[in-house]
């Protein structure tokens, strides 16, 4: 079983997720049900949870608050919010698993069977969160955090080369020769990547335009990488990747 702790200032929305918890996920057990950030942190001290729901908005003391109060305590996370495009967007470039008010039930199943294949949540996501939330700018950020089995790691934008799909999974290539296999779809990828100058030119692949070499045109295009790697372009992406440089 998973043992999870619900933190909410909202009754009625503590109360309809932990009915939904009860109808789709009976593999986990709510162990605990908050309606202010104080009983939550005594309630993560007390219950050692797996899997704890977060509100961030709340008064006395926010989502941030609570988990600086139980530093040191080992547990999945994810984050209830209303939060704007742009938040959600900040979430993802995290790795920080989050669910959007209202909560749609295929959504909690999919964070749920996160939490059962991966790890707690680290300090250094929730300080990459926290830094693009507070920021008074709105810019993304310049480092992408990519879990993997056993954590996370955090890589600069810059560095990225190119990355392919690996069925559910995706293999990042970098500079410097190395690679990360990340627990994400080259999709999800693909929807933050894509505002930062990458271009996905195949269904398997992802490339960053500044790292382009060379563009063969033809019936079968391809472009060289800085890395010498040959990636083949689609037909359909072909006219994109034009658009994007202004060739002819």
């Amino acid at each position: 079983m998973i043992r999870a702790i619900i933190i909410d200032d909202e009754p009625n929305a503590v109360g309809l997720l932990a009915l939904r918890l009860a109808q789709h996920c009976p593999q986990v057990e709510v162990v605990a049900s908050c309606t202010n950030s104080r009983q939550g942190i005594q309630a993560i001290l007390d219950h050692h949870a797996d899997l704890v729901f977060l509100d961030i908005e709340m008064p006395q003391l926010n989502g941030f608050q609570v988990l600086e109060a139980v530093a040191g305590v080992s547990f999945s996370l994810a984050f209830v919010t209303a939060y704007d495009e742009f938040a959600l967007k900040a979430f993802r470039y995290s790795a920080v698993d989050y669910l959007l008010k209202p909560i749609d039930t295929q959504e909690l199943i999919q964070a749920v069977a996160r939490v059962e294949k991966r790890r707690e949540t680290l300090p250094e996501q929730l300080e990459h969160l926290k830094q693009q939330l507070n920021s008074p700018v709105k810019t993304f950020p310049d480092r992408i955090a990519l879990p993997y089995q056993n954590g996370v790691a955090f890589v600069e934008m810059k560095d990225i080369i190119y990355c392919e799909a690996n069925h559910n999974y995706t293999k990042f290539y970098l500079q410097d020769g190395r690679y990360h296999l990340a627990a994400k779809s080259l999709r999800d990828i693909q929807e933050l990547l894509e505002e930062r100058d990458f271009l996905r030119v195949h269904r398997q692949f992802l490339i960053n335009l500044g790292h382009i070499r060379k563009f063969v045109k033809g019936e079968g295009s391809y472009v060289v990488m800085s890395n010498q790697q040959t990636i083949p372009v689609s037909r359909m992406q072909k006219e994109r990747l034009m658009e994007r440089f202004g060739w002819l």
